[in-house]
């Protein structure tokens, strides 16, 4: 789908940092990271028994199973005696996205307790998730001749990672592709358990002198970043007086290093938060954050209710004069959209009464003289892939089928949409198929979000500004077949199988059971206001 070729008005956006982040992805990456911090809490933690917390004394014995890493201390090679300089990238990087975790042994007693987690990791699922690092995280500290007991997953979740923690992604020539996990205040039991993971796993080690593009505080003694080795899976770690930063690249160690101070102090009532820089994601994120009149500091927040990660809202500032309504969403909207849609975003947007080049130049420009305003409910439905040479499976649905013409003008890039008026609608799509689904949803000749489970219905029927669905079930299932069917090499002699094989039609299965999280922000003044739903 063609992103609004040259919005009048808005204000040129900075170029996006070469090697950054590919663009228009924010909703689908930030999605993941949410879903792979989770899960990654809960392997971290699967077997552990409660968090000692950051005051407790140093790393004490757990309760993890044995492990049959035994001869994994003969295998390491030397610790190090002399550590290698590090050549300091020279372009400054800066936070993409983040997670905040407010609560680390909330969430992680949670997922241990979560059924569906403990019956996935018996399963090819699990194993396929978990990987390499299940020998490290299951390796015992009396097979490494540490002076703690119990496995390197316990001292892991319940110390190292036991006080509120961030995880970044970069952008930036410079990145790797990977985040940093960062502990601002990581207290005495992290620092024990620190030393002690550095006695026995330490096998290399490099100085930094700068940080990256000479922006950030540097001790006056300098960084020393190490990388820690169990069963064959690196780690890169380093401690300062003040943060813990883990990571699997140490120039993203660095990163992490020369961030400015943290701290992660939790709203009330949330366990978790997602936030992202629009500047560095790329032209389409600084578009629509514009178009829409929102701030930087807008937060995707989540709480952990019983054993379960569900939906707080959407919070942060908006400008001084709101672009953005308040109504709830119209029922015709609900059966213009896929009950299967993986991915939702409605918004109540206003826009001048008449719409076309010269008026929103003025609207978007803050110049005023645009007559009366009128507000248009529009959504976005998306359906992300796993495979870059599939095409974008996008819709725009435009409430005001009148504005047909003036959209045709914003959305006049090289790609050709297809088009047509439904259910009161003005719908772009970016493929015959796309529309042809949201037809059949809008003719009752498949399901639509009015036939979605009724919380979920409730919540998009409920008064707010802007809507934000995760079908987390379709849309990770969707993106795990498709990463299947991308990586398949087939021989040029045999025909491509027709069905994938059985393991991975059950995982996509499984996977497709996980409920819908929905995030609502309302305007109130000049901050959206928090609310949740799903199912």
């Amino acid at each position: 789908m063609n992103p609004p070729s040259s919005p009048p008005g808005a204000p040129p956006p900075a170029p996006p940092p070469r090697g950054g982040p590919p663009r228009a992805v924010l909703v689908g990456v930030g999605v993941a990271a949410l879903v792979a911090v989770a899960a990654g809490a809960y392997v971290i933690g699967r077997r552990s028994g409660p968090s000692t917390g950051p005051g407790a004394s140093g790393p004490t014995a757990s309760s993890g199973t044995g492990s049959s890493t035994g001869s994994v201390l003969q295998a390491l090679p030397p610790a190090p005696d002399k550590p290698v300089k590090m050549e300091v990238p020279s372009e400054p990087v800066a936070p993409a996205f983040w997670v905040d975790v407010y609560s680390p042994g909330k969430v992680r007693e949670a997922l241990t307790g979560n059924a569906w987690l403990k019956d996935e990791l018996q399963k090819p699922l699990g194993k396929g998730f978990v990987g390499g690092w299940a020998a490290f995280l299951d390796t015992r500290g009396e097979d490494l001749g540490a002076s703690f007991k119990g496995a390197v997953f316990d001292v892991m979740a319940g110390q190292l990672l036991a006080a509120p923690f961030r995880v970044v992604w970069f952008s930036g020539e410079t990145r790797a592709g990977t985040p940093a996990i960062i502990v601002p205040e990581p207290g005495n039991a992290a620092v024990a358990a620190f030393e002690s993971m550095h006695n026995v796993v330490r096998r290399a080690e490099m100085t930094a002198d700068a940080c990256p593009g000479e922006e950030g505080e540097v001790p006056s003694e300098g960084f020393r970043l190490e990388r820690w080795l169990v069963a064959e899976q690196g780690l890169w770690v380093a401690r300062t007086d003040n943060r813990m930063v883990f990571a699997r690249h140490p120039a993203v160690v660095l990163q992490g290093l020369c961030e400015p101070h943290l701290r992660l102090e939790a709203p009330q009532d949330v366990d978790m938060e997602l936030g992202f820089a629009p500047e560095s994601l790329g032209r389409e994120v600084q578009l629509l954050t514009h178009v829409v009149g929102v701030a930087n500091g807008i937060r995707l927040q989540f709480a952990v209710e019983g054993n379960r990660l569900v939906g707080r809202g959407i919070s942060g500032p908006v400008a001084d004069e709101p672009r953005l309504d308040s109504a709830p969403f119209s029922e015709s909207l609900l059966k213009l959209v896929p009950e299967e849609t993986p991915v939702l975003l409605a918004l109540q947007l206003k826009l001048p009464e008449k719409l076309d080049t010269n008026t929103l130049k003025a609207f978007w420009s803050g110049k005023g003289g645009v007559g009366a305003l009128r507000t248009r409910q529009v959504a976005m439905m998306w359906t992300p892939r796993g495979d870059a040479n599939l095409p974008s499976e996008v819709a725009l649905l435009w409430g005001q089928p009148e504005d047909a013409e003036a959209l045709a003008q914003l959305f006049s890039g090289p790609n050709k949409m297809e088009t047509a008026t439904l259910c009161g609608h003005h719908v772009l799509a970016s493929t015959p198929d796309v529309l042809a689904r949201v037809r059949r949803a809008c003719e009752g000749q498949g399901p639509n979000m009015l036939n979605a489970a009724a919380p979920v219905v409730q919540g998009l029927r409920a008064q707010g500004s802007v809507s934000f669905g995760v079908h987390t079930g379709r849309l990770l299932g969707t993106l795990m077949t498709d990463g299947y069917w991308s990586q398949l090499q087939t021989d040029s002699q045999k025909p491509r199988p027709k069905a994938a094989p059985p393991e991975i039609e059950s995982a996509r299965r499984e996977l497709e059971t996980l409920p819908y999280i929905g995030l609502r922000g309302t305007v109130d003044g000049n901050k959206l206001v928090p609310g949740g739903f799903g199912s």
